[in-house]
């Protein structure tokens, strides 16, 4: 599988096409790609050159067998049981790597916050809303893109919630 669109931007192909269906097709120049992976939120900010709290992480949960996207800042842990009460779901976990390519369309580490294959559940941790820019993948571990939090937020019709895990 090619990780760059024909436009060469870096961006996963389905990434590229969500970018033009929700008229984001200015974001193609924004997109940046390194030559080595930013599968963690730990790589992509020293590749960037930003805070870890400015990357937004896509992670796919299963709340009682069905899967939910959260997005989280990268500094920052999911709190599976904020998770379930949000969902008022019976049982959370994170999801298996077949259940996240299935459900996204992507491989674990490049999932985007939008354009996925299926319409899933989206929560957004309020942490990302700290910054005016974060960066997200592009559909691919070696692409990202900057977007402002509210927008991110709202093209994946994220619904906003506190599911950050607190430190003591």
């Amino acid at each position: 599988m090619t990780t760059t669109d024909t436009e060469g931007s870096g961006a996963h192909p389905r990434f590229a096409e969500a970018l033009r269906e929700l008229g984001l097709d200015d974001l193609h120049s924004r997109v940046r790609r390194f030559p080595d992976a930013t599968r963690t939120a730990a790589e992509a900010a020293a590749a960037i050159g930003c805070e870890l709290s400015q990357i937004c992480k896509s992670l796919i949960f299963a709340a009682d067998g069905v899967p939910v996207l959260v997005l989280m800042d990268g500094a920052s842990r999911v709190d599976l049981d904020l998770v379930r009460e949000a969902l008022g779901a019976d049982k959370v976990t994170r999801a298996k790597a077949d259940v996240v390519r299935e459900t996204t369309g992507y491989a674990i580490g490049g999932v985007p916050p939008f354009g996925h294959r299926t319409r899933t559940r989206v929560l957004a941790d309020r942490s990302l809303l700290d910054h005016d820019v974060v960066w997200a993948a592009a559909g691919n571990p070696h692409a990202v893109f900057p977007m402002e939090p509210k927008d991110l937020v709202a093209h994946a019709g994220a619904t906003l919630v506190d599911v950050r895990e607190r430190t003591s």
